[in-house]
């Protein structure tokens, strides 16, 4: 697993070759399995293929036209109703408050991660796109304001691999018992 780890990359050119739906399933099975709070399980995926769906989304994300070389899109939205009571919760944006939404949205940062892993253990690359604005992106794909995007995934097979990013060094990143102490 570390290795599929370590050589996953952000892929921003993509093969004009389909992706099977086999493949396409078992990315969205892995996701299905990721762990919530409380067993929650708060995502919701959108499965994108077609060109006209494809080309309003990399719109909406800041004309990023390079999305449109990959074959699928998935757009993974946090719904945080099931932990209201009411089973509805407030119209959700990028500044709004609240405990539940921001369980949602881990729960479901974990679930993309998940998709994107297996996605790169099938041979496939992805990218993680999340700049756009929920006002924006929610109306093209029919999206209730009380549900939050948290990423559109694309998702295909690399045409390029980038070379590995630089990555800290463990004893930057981790603190032994607390905050003051290295792991030097």
């Amino acid at each position: 697993m570390l290795q599929i780890i370590k050589e996953r990359r952000s892929i921003r050119k993509y093969l004009s070759r389909e992706v099977e739906e086999d493949k396409i399933i078992s990315v969205l099975e892995s996701a299905r399995w990721a762990p919530s709070g409380n067993n929650t399980q708060p995502w919701r995926f959108i499965l994108v293929t077609s060109d006209e769906m494809r080309t309003k989304i990399a719109h909406v994300s800041h004309q990023q036209r390079w999305m449109m070389s990959a074959p699928v899109h998935i757009v993974c939205i946090a719904d945080p109703s099931p932990r209201y009571n009411s089973g509805k919760g407030p119209a959700v944006q990028e500044n709004s408050p609240g405990n539940e939404l921001k369980q949602a949205i881990r729960d479901t940062a974990i679930a993309t991660e998940h998709l994107v892993l297996e996605a790169e253990n099938l041979g496939l690359g992805t990218c993680w796109v999340a700049w756009f604005v929920q006002e924006e992106i929610r109306p093209v794909l029919n999206i209730p304001e009380d549900k939050y995007v948290v990423a559109v995934i694309t998702l295909g097979y690399p045409e390029a691999t980038p070379s590995p990013t630089p990555r800290q060094k463990l004893e930057e990143i981790v603190y032994k018992e607390n905050w003051n102490e290295s792991l030097r």
